[in-house]
C-alpha cells in the first residue's frame, strides 16, 4: 500500500508587492533584490487570515480529489504563523471545512513543515489507522518580519497550500527521509513570547525573524542534495529516473546550487520563487499544485519533494505520481 497525492490546492493573498514597491519604503531596489535571491515579488496578506487561505487551499484539494471534507479521517497543518496560538491551524481548518470525524494538529518544521506532515500521513495511512488525510502548508510570515531590516524581509511572502493523501496500490511515496540539527538552530530563529508573571518580569516586546543568511545557504546548499540522493537509494532510483524535482523555494542560488550537485539540468526543477518568494511550509504544496495545474505533472512521473529550514530541518520524499 502507498500513499497517492490524488489533490492539489493554493491561495495567495491578493496584494502583491514587487521589488520597486519595496524599495520606496527601504534602502534596496529590483536589482540587488532579483541578483542575489532570483525574487521580483511576493504576495503580502493585508485582509486575509491564515485560515482562510489554508481552507481556500484545502477545499481545491478536496475538489480535484474527489473527497468531501466529512470524509477526512485526519487534517495535519505545517505552520509557523498560525493565527492564533490555541486553536491550531489544523483544529481551525476542521471547523471551516466541517470535517467533524478528523483528528487535526499541527507540526512545526518552519520550511520544512509540509514534508514533516507528507510523511507523517504516510505512516498514518500505511498503518491502516487513517485512509483520507488533508496535508496542508501555509505561512503569513509578514507579520514576523522586521520592515526596517532589508536582508531578510524582502525574501518572504505569504500563501497556502494544500494536498489530499489516500491510499493506492500502485502510485503514491515510495521513500522519505527526514532530519534535524538542533545544535545549528540559532542561525534561523524567531524568539517567542518570554515568561512574564507575579516573580518574573520581562519585555512583552515582539520579536522578528532573524537569520544568518551565509550560514543558512552552506546548510542548505550541502544537506539538500544529500538528503535527495538518501531518498532516492531507499527508492531504489537515480537522479536520472526524476521528471520533476519540487522544492523549496528559498533562494534561486540554492536550487541552482542543487542542481548543479546533483549534475541534473535546471529544467527538471520547476520554480515560483520570482513571484511568490520564500513561503516556508507553504513554499511546497504551492509550487506542487502550480506545476499540477499547468500540467507539468503526468501519471507515473516520479517526483522529489524536498526543502529544508529552522530548527534546522530537512526532509525529502520521493514519489510515482
Amino acid at each position: 500500500m502507498k500513499t497517492r497525492i490524488c489533490g492539489t490546492g493554493s491561495a495567495l493573498p491578493k496584494r502583491v508587492v514587487k521589488n520597486e514597491d519595496l524599495s520606496k519604503i527601504m534602502d534596496t531596489s529590483d536589482e540587488w533584490i532579483k541578483s542575489r535571491t532570483g525574487i521580483a515579488a511576493r504576495h503580502l496578506a493585508v485582509e486575509e487570515t491564515l485560515v482562510q487561505l489554508a481552507a481556500e487551499a484545502s477545499r481545491q484539494a478536496l475538489k480535484e480529489a474527489g473527497i468531501a471534507a466529512k470524509e477526512l479521517d485526519m487534517i495535519l497543518a505545517g505552520t509557523i504563523s498560525a493565527d492564533n496560538i490555541l486553536p491550531s491551524l489544523a483544529c481551525e481548518l476542521q471547523r471551516e471545512l466541517g470535517a467533524a470525524k478528523a483528528v487535526a494538529f499541527d507540526i512545526n518544521a518552519a520550511c520544512s513543515g509540509f514534508l514533516f506532515a507528507l510523511q507523517t500521513a504516510d505512516v498514518y495511512i500505511k498503518s491502516g489507522q487513517y485512509r483520507n488525510i488533508l496535508v496542508v502548508g501555509g505561512e503569513i510570515l509578514s507579520k514576523l518580519m522586521d520592515w526596517n531590516d532589508r536582508s531578510t524581509c524582502v525574501l518572504f511572502g505569504d500563501g497556502a497550500g494544500a494536498a489530499v493523501v489516500c491510499p493506492d496500490e500502485t502510485c503514491g511515496i515510495l521513500s522519505g527521509v527526514q532530519g534535524s540539527d538542533g545544535a545549528r538552530g540559532s542561525v534561523l530563529s524567531c524568539v517567542g513570547r518570554r515568561n512574564n508573571n507575579p516573580y518574573v518580569t520581562n519585555s512583552t516586546a515582539l520579536s522578528f525573524v532573524s537569520m544568518d543568511g551565509q550560514e543558512v545557504y552552506k546548510f542548505a546548499v550541502r544537506t539538500v542534495p544529500k538528503a535527495i540522493a538518501e531518498a532516492l537509494e531507499k527508492a531504489g532510483l537515480t537522479v536520472e529516473d526524476i521528471d520533476l524535482f519540487v522544492l523549496h523555494q528559498a533562494n534561486i542560488r540554492i536550487i541552482e546550487s542543487v542542481s548543479k550537485r546533483l549534475k541534473v539540468p535546471m529544467e527538471k526543477f520547476p520554480t515560483n520563487l520570482s513571484w511568490c518568494g520564500n513561503i516556508s511550509a507553504g513554499s511546497v504544496p504551492i509550487l506542487l499544485d502550480d506545476v499540477n495545474r499547468r500540467g507539468l505533472l503526468k501519471k507515473g512521473d516520479k517526483v522529489v519533494l524536498a526543502g529544508f529550514g529552522a530548527g534546522l530541518t530537512w526532509g525529502a520524499s520521493v514519489m510515482t505520481w
